[in-house]
């Protein structure tokens, strides 16, 4: 097996995160949270271009049409089409002053959205569904990010950062509803904080280490299967994507807290290991 991490252009960036693959393009995206930029990368001609800049974006999904649909601060929904912005919800009065973070959409389309803690609270899981309905799920959330869905569907994976664990809820497709929380995953504090989530098409999820400078792998049990390191400490997230899904994205955030910071920290690595990943759900919401 040939793991090999390269990174792509010299971007770099303060706070990379939400990296997903887009089928239709064949393109990577990925969002720099604090720079409000939007990053898009096409591994044909290996060009790295920003397309939207205004306003920060702590996830976002791809929705069936092709546009992004944005997850920015205060709880503002957006799509974005060919560089132009439409907002779909202005704010959430309760999220007004912090934002989203890691966010996935289901099977059906509505999409599960995390949001930071503030000073006053923690964190909260949301759902939007189709409708544009906003629905809580969970609170009490030190840090909400990445989250996967088991194989078969029958399971949602929800990552607490500073709880230091990966969650597993029963999920259930034609509703949309989570049930029966239950650590699946403690992970280590030596490990880093476990950050970004995505899942492999044998059912393995992969689990990025933010000041781990790693992801590792888990199998459909919750085992560590296995690591790989990164030239970087802060790994924030990852996902599948390339030709049938063979090549992993990792996003990862600049280490400005020390005097001799990684060179390559913020950079976005392309890792090749000869295991490949699924496509993620589209969003489909209509509002």
């Amino acid at each position: 097996m040939t793991n090999i991490a390269s990174s792509l252009g010299d971007i770099r960036c303060e706070l990379g995160e939400n990296p997903l693959w887009h089928s239709a393009e064949k393109c990577l995206y990925w969002t720099d949270i604090p720079a409000g930029s939007v990053y898009r990368y096409d591994p044909n001609s290996g060009v790295v271009e920003k397309v939207f800049e205004g306003g920060v974006v702590g996830g976002f999904t791809i929705q069936a049409d092709n546009t992004l649909l944005l997850f920015m601060e205060g709880g503002k929904i957006a799509r974005l089409n060919q560089g132009k912005i439409s907002i779909l919800i202005e704010e959430i009065p309760d999220e007004r002053t912090t934002r989203f973070n890691d966010v996935i959409a289901d099977p059906a389309g509505r999409v599960f959205c995390g949001t930071m803690p503030t000073e006053e609270r923690p964190g909260r899981l949301y759902r939007l569904d189709t409708d544009g309905k906003l629905n809580k799920l969970v609170e009490g959330i030190g840090c909400s990010n990445g989250l996967a869905f088991s194989s078969d569907c029958r399971h949602l994976y929800y990552t607490d950062s500073h709880a230091y664990a990966i969650y597993r809820f029963e999920y259930s497709e034609q509703t949309g509803n989570i049930t029966n929380q239950e650590v699946f995953i403690r992970c280590l504090e030596a490990d880093g904080y476990p950050d970004g989530l995505t899942r492999d098409a044998d059912g393995y999820l992969w689990s990025a280490r933010w000041g781990g400078g790693c992801v590792i792998r888990y199998s459909p049990e919750g085992v560590e299967e296995r690591r790989m390191p990164l030239p970087a400490k802060l790994v924030t997230s990852l996902t599948f994507g390339g030709t049938n899904f063979s090549e992993i994205y990792v996003t990862t955030a600049k280490d400005t807290g020390v005097s001799d910071p990684d060179p390559d920290s913020g950079a976005v690595f392309r890792l090749s290991t000869g295991i490949r990943g699924v496509a993620e759900f589209p969003s489909r919401i209509q509002i």
